[in-house]
């Protein structure tokens, strides 16, 4: 069997990706965006994984990236993708719970765009 190589994870904001890249591919990545209203948060709205890469927690660690991501920019995560709210309510301490208004903004901007998805 091949060794797997690193895996490294690359926030392209522009595009609104997290990707998770692995010798030159993307072997998964988190959809999401930039709440536009303060306090701001990032916003995931789709984790993927891709196949053949399933089952060596990929996708768990694309997560908790885009957490650690948020956590360094000072901004909450609102994990509307429900592998990232499952992995949320697995992990609270690597994974605290926006207030509740910013969970609200963020679900009247995603339906306010449907490009966001």
């Amino acid at each position: 069997m091949p060794e797997a190589k690193a895996i490294e994870f690359k926030d392209e904001r522009k595009a609104g990706r997290l990707l998770a890249v692995e010798g030159g591919a993307v072997v998964g990545f988190i959809a999401y965006f930039v709440l536009a209203e303060a306090p701001g948060a990032l916003v995931a709205v789709h984790t993927v994984v891709e196949p053949g890469h399933e089952g060596r927690g990929i996708g768990g660690d694309l997560v908790k990236t885009f957490y650690e991501i948020a956590a360094a920019e000072g901004v909450p995560v609102v994990p509307l993708c429900p592998y990232a709210a499952g992995w949320a309510a697995r992990h609270p301490e690597q994974a605290p719970e926006a207030p509740a208004e910013v969970v609200e903004a963020a679900k009247l901007q995603l339906e306010s765009d449907p490009s966001l998805w």
